[in-house]
């Protein structure tokens, strides 16, 4: 399979997800995935499985630690029953900060923590698909429990896909290792997805085993695009504040410092302690937006985004929102276009 694109659910009201669902899948879209931020990812999904036949769908991302593993085990499990294996568990960790004071569990170390998750989920799916008995003690999560009454039992499709959101190299690597792949953060410029995330994940895979041309890349930066020179000017500033907001964050300081933004970064943390969210998008330089963004206008932006994620990823992000037949037919040449980037997969690894 060559290029997939995905197209995100945001915030988008679920009386309206099936004629969203519909229309993606129409237009040749090949994954359909919903973040945490304002809604459950879960539920939207559920409508996307009855409204859709042979698009696949993902979770972008859940986060892991606020639910039991039993809990996302069950909900994956029912998802890809459904919808006949179309379903892809995307995990991630957030940061302390969230976890502690919005979601209100406790924190550890993410990474061997994630690690002991996945194991135990998988441990859950293989006691419901090959009846064995429930044994996992892990450090953090155990399964050892069940009854008849408690299992949903084996399903046509249970090899559900784990990909996980993973910025330190710890979980970069656990993405290789343990997982079916990785959606790199939208704070990844190309360079370093290039020189230091895709090499961790592959290094991950081979220390285990495993080929990485199995694996699925969720590419990362961000799309920059619009009909025109107003909707493109738009569009840059939409990304232009999402830079300076994950910017601020000190989990990626370390992508910044691949560019020698680290006088950058502390200003955009020290604004944002102050809550002066409105004068961080102006310290987003155009050179900053050129490191993270693909930019170009509709007629533009498939060449332009063969350029920069060819080798990089097997699945790319479009957004856009077609308001007519004339306007269909050209996201749908665009979608057929991205789908012919030569992957990672493709192309010859990094050591």
């Amino acid at each position: 399979m060559g290029m997939m694109v995905w197209h995100a659910l945001r915030n988008v009201d679920l009386k309206d997800v099936p004629a969203k669902a519909r229309a993606l899948e129409d237009l040749g879209y090949d994954l359909i995935a919903t973040p945490e931020s304002k809604h459950d990812p879960f539920l939207p999904l559920t409508l996307v499985a009855e409204h859709t036949e042979r698009v696949r769908f993902t979770t972008s991302v859940a986060i892991a630690f606020p639910r039991a593993p039993y809990i996302t085990a069950n909900l994956a499990w029912d998802l890809a029953r459904y919808s006949g294996g179309r379903f892809v568990l995307g995990l991630g960790t957030q940061v302390k900060g969230h976890n502690e004071r919005r979601f209100s569990v406790p924190w550890g170390p993410p990474g061997p923590r994630l690690r002991d998750y996945i194991r135990c989920i998988r441990a859950i799916w293989h006691c419901w698909q090959n009846g064995a008995r429930p044994d996992f003690e892990g450090e953090y999560y155990r399964y050892t429990l069940t009854n008849p009454d408690f299992d949903p039992g084996p399903i046509d499709h249970p090899d559900v896909g784990i990909v996980i959101s993973a910025v330190n190299p710890y979980n970069t690597r656990l993405a290789g290792e343990l997982c079916d792949g990785i959606a790199i953060h939208p704070l990844s410029s190309f360079r370093h997805q290039h020189e230091v995330v895709l090499p961790r994940v592959f290094e991950g895979a081979r220390a285990a085993g495993r080929d990485p041309g199995e694996l699925m890349v969720r590419s990362g930066g961000f799309i920059v695009t619009g009909r025109d020179e107003q909707e493109l000017a738009e569009s840059r500033e939409v990304a232009r504040r999402r830079i300076a907001f994950y910017s601020s964050t000190g989990s990626y300081a370390g992508i910044l410092a691949l560019h020698g933004l680290e006088e950058t970064a502390a200003e955009l943390r020290r604004l944002s302690i102050e809550g002066r969210w409105d004068v961080m998008p102006s310290r987003v330089s155009d050179e900053m937006l050129e490191e993270f963004c693909a930019v170009g206008s509709w007629d533009e932006i498939a060449a332009v985004m063969r350029e920069k994620y060819a080798g990089l990823a097997t699945a790319v992000n479009l957004e856009v929102e077609p308001r007519n037949p004339d306007e269909e037919a050209q996201v749908r040449e665009i979608v057929a276009a991205l789908q012919q980037i030569p992957t990672c997969a493709e192309v010859a690894p990094p050591p």
